[in-house]
């Protein structure tokens, strides 16, 4: 495989592993969509998590600001789907440091009791799959509300739904975009052609 897969590479890694499949499929939110996605299928081999990380870290070595910051940068992920994306892609940066935020009960993101993101750290945002955006969103502000800057958005693949947040202002490096059709359950074909459905979490 290239030092950095193609998409077309990329995608059939992940449907080897199970990660990616083809079906019907209902969404926690209520969304119907033709394809499911599950990182943690791919990222539980060695080899598979090996190369998706060290292609996402290549591809962001490619940028200035984060190639001049190495080592000195840190890596901030939501818990707890893209931790092994970020552990992969903080090896592989030789990244000063690794923070990961959890969720609250309100739904919001922080970080554990007496871990703290200093001001003036250079901070990479890394997560599996970028889908709305929320958490990246969120993880963005409790970066820069710290006092510390972020350099770059990284994830594996670009899913994104209708009205994803956008990062115009910030590098976004994805090994995948992917872009399957979404429907609402009165509209879905797959209903209407009585093909089971699977209930999905995100």
């Amino acid at each position: 495989m290239d030092l950095i897969p193609s998409e077309s590479q990329v995608r059939e890694q992940l449907e080897q592993t199970g990660a990616l499949r083809p079906g019907h499929f209902r969404h926690a939110s209520g969304t119907h969509s033709d394809v499911y996605l599950q990182i943690p299928l791919a990222m539980r081999y060695y080899n598979e998590s090996k190369v998706l990380s060290v292609a996402l870290s290549r591809m962001l070595r490619q940028d200035d600001a984060v190639r001049r910051a190495i080592p000195n940068v840190s890596i901030v992920v939501p818990a707890t789907g893209g931790l092994p994306v970020a552990f992969g892609v903080a090896e592989a940066l030789q990244a000063s440091q690794t923070y990961w935020a959890e969720k609250t009960d309100k739904g919001d993101l922080e970080l554990r009791q007496f871990v703290q993101i200093h001001r003036g750290e250079r901070v990479i945002l890394v997560d599996d799959i970028l889908r709305t955006g929320r958490k990246l969103t969120q993880l963005r502000k409790l970066v820069e509300t710290a006092g510390a800057k972020v350099l770059a958005l990284a994830v594996l693949v670009h899913q994104p739904f209708e009205n994803c947040a956008r990062f115009d202002d910030l590098p976004l490096f994805k090994l995948l975009t992917l872009e399957p059709h979404y429907w609402t359950a009165k509209d879905c074909p797959l209903c209407a052609q009585k093909v089971p459905v699977i209930e999905v979490h995100e």
